[in-house]
């Protein structure tokens, strides 16, 4: 599995701590993130993720930034992307059995790194759950 990251200077620890522990588990990492904490636009790493994920580059994206709104905003301006933002395990949960998101977006400032590491394991181990939720994620992209 590869596994396409991002992040701004709110997330530069997160990000650290997430690809270790990805690494760990033998998952490929594609670091398009910040490596410092200087103030950077978040719309320059949140695009290369999106950008690998709609092009099947990586299975799924991760960004994050301090509330998430950002990433998550810039993330779902491309057609072929669902990203959620997330703040515990319960909410991560249902973004991928409900809404098959594709990239998990996380509020540096309003999470600890433990938790943030379990939701990134919950992330990538729910399957989708299709059905009644296929039909309404169909709706989503825009068709002018």
């Amino acid at each position: 599995m590869t596994i396409s990251i991002g992040n701004d200077h709110a997330g530069t620890a997160y990000k650290f701590a997430i690809i270790k522990h990805l690494e760990a588990k033998g998952i490929t990492m594609i670091n398009h993130g910040t490596d410092t904490d200087n103030s950077v636009d978040y719309a320059d790493f949140v695009h290369p993720v999106a950008n690998d994920v709609e092009n099947n580059t990586s299975e799924f994206g991760i960004l994050i930034c301090g509330s998430a709104n950002g990433v998550a905003m810039t993330a779902n301006k491309h057609q072929k992307i669902r990203a959620g933002l997330c703040w515990n395990k319960e909410i991560v949960h249902l973004i991928r059995s409900h809404n098959n998101a594709n990239i998990l977006c996380i509020p540096a400032r309003f999470t600890a790194i433990q938790q943030v590491i379990e939701m990134v394991d919950v992330f990538l181990n729910t399957e989708f759950e299709g059905g009644r939720h296929q039909n309404r994620i169909d709706k989503i992209p825009l068709s002018c």
